[in-house]
């Protein structure tokens, strides 16, 4: 019983929450005064979305400091404290499923394939984020073992982002960037900070801040590299494709 009541006891992440929808309610109430003047049928539809919204923002981040951070943590200060080399098969599997089950993954890809008219299909994108993500917890966690300090991993991250830029179509490199924020959404954030963080705790000589804190850095950067890989990859497949179907067209003339 009382753990129900201490997720019921939410009025400071329900003032949270007022206080992030409240300005913006505040612009488009002065938005919709002078310039829009939209209909009232479709102001209702909105206030009923921004009452729903408000309410599923409550119970989720009340979710998140009851459940998510301190399960994330505890389970990290107990891999910790066992076979280290574990982790990495361990933070790979979190970051893959982690990420698969992200919302904003999923609407990422579904629009990347109506976008492309069914060029890049949805699950193909899901996947090649998803794979990209857990190669990059199981990477964060050898760091958190190793003791490497981020710079080392990330400058020479965005280096290499860079450089696949050039041999990248244009097309891969927006997707590309746009899936470097979308993945850091709210599942993969709150379990794998949360699951380094208790790592780093746990292993002797490591510090949570230093050691733990980091990982969604590599996760931003995860996606960006494994789409514009994706990307080079698929654009010599079509082609290759194209250039063959050209040369079966010269022989049959």
């Amino acid at each position: 019983m009382s753990i129900l009541l201490d997720f019921l006891d939410m009025h400071e992440v329900a003032l949270e929450v007022l206080l992030a929808l409240g300005p913006l309610l505040v612009f488009f109430v002065v938005l919709q005064a002078v310039f829009l003047k939209l209909p009232k049928e479709l102001l209702a539809r909105l206030g009923v979305g921004v009452l729903l919204t408000g309410l599923g923002l409550i119970f989720f981040l009340q979710g998140v400091k009851e459940g998510f951070l301190p399960a994330g943590t505890a389970l990290g200060e107990a891999l910790g404290r066992g076979n280290l080399w574990a982790l990495l098969p361990i933070g790979f599997c979190l970051g893959f499923t982690a990420t698969f089950a992200e919302p904003a993954v999923r609407v990422l890809s579904y629009e990347v394939e109506k976008a492309s008219t069914g060029a890049i299909k949805q699950r193909v994108t899901l996947l090649v984020l998803s794979f990209g993500v857990a190669v990059f917890v199981a990477l964060g966690m050898l760091r958190i073992i190793l003791g490497i300090p981020i710079q080392y991993l990330i400058v020479p991250g965005y280096l290499l982002a860079l450089t696949l830029m050039r041999f990248t179509h244009p097309t891969f490199l927006a997707i590309a960037f746009d899936a470097g924020g979308v993945a850091t959404g709210p599942m993969t954030v709150t379990f794998v900070m949360a699951l380094a963080v208790g790592v780093a705790s746990a292993i002797e000589g490591r510090d949570p801040v230093l050691d733990g804190l980091g990982l969604i850095s590599l996760v931003a950067l995860a996606p960006i590299l494994s789409v514009m890989a994706f990307g080079f990859i698929h654009t010599r497949k079509q082609a290759k494709g194209n250039s063959m179907g050209g040369s079966e067209h010269d022989n049959n003339r």
